[in-house]
């Protein structure tokens, strides 16, 4: 069976669909699995030991293509990549148009996406062979695996202790982290100010104070990560930083994933580091504001939460842009209440090496 996974991105999508991955390797380790995903989010699922394949696009100059007529080069390779293989079935993980065009484009037999409810896109209803229904309240990671189950009837983890992560990393990876811990005592936090929109992020002067107090009352250096374009950011965290036992790093996505292994807590938003620490096993506080924790946070009980739950615009927010911003107007003392209350709950689960 050629199996095709459709999940462009971004960064939390890709990691919230590898539980999936996993589960159709397992079931069907035979089975010749491709993902298609753009180029820009393709790091994270590079020299999978799960897939036979990884189809790197770019849509935007595909549509170009497309809809100019223009027999351009490179959307031509990415469409000979794309239909190199006679797919049986593609599952559309993404909901959007554009996933339900790169998932008919590839020539696939059957097409298999979530019903008009779960769809980001309904639209791309009608580029579907088959939908399956999904609980609108439903944890993304579990709405994926309810789609391999609904398309193929293969039996999925119900419970966060048997989802799995496949990231591959090498010694390259290993070695970012240790450069990245030196000087540390292998005793540290990771804080990550950054974030996709402008309404997921906490001040940098808080992450600041946050950084003190984690050294003051656990003797935990803080990481400042950050990510391309974020170097702003993680300076301003650091110089509003008192106790000198905070430093910026910037590492690769797998060189974060080794970093975020090691970490005694992880203290960040709705935004792909924070999704990689979980696949990590990494402790996570979480930081939400526009989006839901039920939705995109971490699936294991052990993990925090901090948001506000006294003011009633956050249902269905999800504003990039908003006059009001009250939601993420939290104050130091309950995320550090929620760093003490990770550190002393049930000890981190051991990884399953890939």
């Amino acid at each position: 069976m050629r199996i095709l996974i459709v999940k462009l991105g971004s960064i939390g999508d890709i990691v919230h669909t590898l539980p999936s991955l996993a589960v159709l390797r397992h079931a069907l380790p035979h089975a010749e699995i491709s993902w298609v995903v753009e180029r820009r989010a393709s790091e994270i699922l590079r020299d999978n030991p799960y897939l036979d394949r990884l189809i790197e696009v770019d849509t935007k100059a595909l549509r170009r293509g497309l809809m100019s007529g223009e027999t351009l080069r490179a959307p031509r390779q990415q469409l000979r990549r794309l239909r190199a293989s006679a797919f049986d079935l593609a599952l559309d993980f993404q909901g959007l148009l554009k996933s339900a065009s790169i998932a008919r484009l590839s020539g696939a037999r059957r097409i298999f996406g979530f019903s008009r409810e779960g769809l980001r896109e309904p639209a791309s209803r009608i580029l579907l062979s088959k939908t399956v229904y999904i609980p609108r309240h439903t944890h993304i990671i579990s709405k994926n695996l309810g789609l391999v189950n609904g398309a193929l009837g293969i039996p999925v983890p119900q419970h966060s202790s048997g989802f799995e992560f496949p990231i591959q990393v090498d010694s390259s990876h290993e070695s970012e982290a240790d450069r990245a811990v030196d000087g540390t005592g292998g005793r540290y936090a990771i804080l990550n100010p950054g974030g996709g929109w402008p309404t997921k992020l906490w001040s940098p002067e808080r992450f600041a104070e946050l950084a003190d107090q984690i050294w003051g009352n656990h003797g935990l250096h803080s990481l400042i990560t950050y990510g391309p374009g974020e170097s702003e950011l993680a300076e301003r965290v650091l110089d509003a930083c008192r106790s000198g036992k905070a430093r910026a790093v910037s590492l690769s996505l797998k060189g974060f994933y080794a970093l975020a292994k090691r970490a005694q807590v992880y203290v960040g938003g709705d935004t792909g580091p924070t999704h990689i620490a979980v696949a990590a096993g990494t402790p996570v506080v979480g930081l939400f504001g526009p989006t839901e924790w039920w939705r995109n946070g971490s699936p294991r009980r052990d993990d925090v939460c901090v948001e506000r739950t006294d003011i009633d615009c956050r249902v269905d927010c999800h504003r990039r842009a908003c006059s009001n911003w009250i939601c993420m107007n939290i104050e130091v003392e309950r995320l550090l209440q929620a760093v003490t209350e990770r550190l002393e709950r049930v000890p981190r689960m051991p990884q399953v090496e890939h």
